[in-house]
């Protein structure tokens, strides 16, 4: 008998697996996922990311067989990136727009060969760039509006080699406007915009730019970092002010990246969003959790359904993820 009149008891909701399960709040699905993936040049080639245990530059054939696996574990689509190689770089990103060139033959390969698998592909010139930035180099300055002329044009080459939806991750002003323009203009008015709405200047894409090689390159006129275009860290009303221009300018997704330092800004963004709201969970948040099992110091299970679920609890629709073909093999164990 109970010493204490108590009116209410939350535990009695948390005493078994089956009531934790009746009253759970946020529950992650295949359906909430995105797997990133990173394709190079050559045939029948898989090299293992060293930043990014578990993570592999594919060539074309191999990306194919990845993302059968991915679509036979019920995940919606994949997020490319290209691994360009250096002789194909340059100040003007040329190789970019280049309808036949690595990117555009990736998008066509998975299309034929997975069809339903969602291709998102993305605008910015920083795999193809001899600079490493994601616009053009002008006057020790990034070039926004000679920026946004390229890259109209690689929209429209990889809308036209199958492209569901183009992703821009430049945070040029104006891209979303000036792409949807390029897109409609060329007949592609199905083909979908996902904005790197607000996208941080971060610490967490080392291991990204290990795997495209990607990085500001440290020579005389050329910005050391990204941080004329990517957002200050210390911000989150600026986010508010550029989801309300993506809008505008015709975003059918918006997203925050990173992820996990910046779930109050998913929160924010989620509150004062009629599109679905997408978060990247990078390099840097799956390398700690990987680096942290691999020493025995967390679960990576554990770790990684923790933090994903918390990524969706603080209000993503969908979240790109290096653990997304994990999670699904997890949950069709389960």
């Amino acid at each position: 008998m109970s010493l204490y009149d108590l009116p209410e008891r939350p535990r009695r909701l948390r005493r078994t697996e089956n009531i934790r399960r009746l009253s759970r709040e946020t529950r992650l699905s295949t359906d909430n996922l995105i797997h990133p993936l990173f394709v190079k040049a050559g045939t029948n080639d898989r090299q293992e990311i060293g930043s990014m245990p578990g993570q592999y530059r594919l060539t074309v054939d191999q990306l194919v067989e990845e993302a059968r696996e991915l679509d036979a574990l019920g995940i919606p689509g994949v997020a490319l990136f290209p691994k360009i190689p250096d002789d194909r770089k340059t100040p003007d990103a040329k190789y970019a727009t280049d309808a036949d060139g690595l990117y555009p033959r990736a998008i066509r390969a998975l299309k034929s060969e997975v069809p339903d698998l969602l291709v998102i592909t993305d605008t910015a010139l920083d795999p193809y760039n001899s600079d490493g930035h994601d616009g053009i180099v002008r006057d020790g300055d990034i070039d926004n509006d000679a920026t946004l002329d390229v890259m109209r044009k690689i929209a429209v080459a990889h809308a036209e080699a199958g492209a569901d939806i183009v992703a821009p991750s430049d945070m040029m002003d104006g891209r979303i406007g000036a792409i949807r323009d390029a897109l409609d203009d060329a007949g592609h008015t199905s083909t979908a915009l996902m904005s790197y709405t607000a996208k941080y200047a971060s610490a967490y894409y080392g291991p990204f730019r290990d795997a495209l090689d990607s990085a500001p390159r440290r020579r005389e006129g050329v910005p050391v970092d990204k941080a004329t275009y990517q957002m200050d860290p210390a911000n989150s009303d600026e986010a508010l002010r550029e989801l309300r221009l993506d809008l505008q300018e015709g975003a059918d997704f918006v997203m925050v990246k990173p992820a996990l330092p910046y779930l109050d800004v998913i929160r924010r963004v989620k509150d004062h969003s009629d599109v679905p709201v997408v978060a990247y969970h990078v390099s840097g948040e799956y390398a700690m959790i990987k680096a942290a099992s691999a020493n025995g110091w967390l679960d990576e299970k554990a770790g990684a359904l923790e933090a994903l679920t918390a990524i969706h609890r603080g209000g993503a629709d969908v979240i790109l993820t290096y653990f997304a073909k994990q999670v699904a093999q997890w949950i069709s164990e389960s």
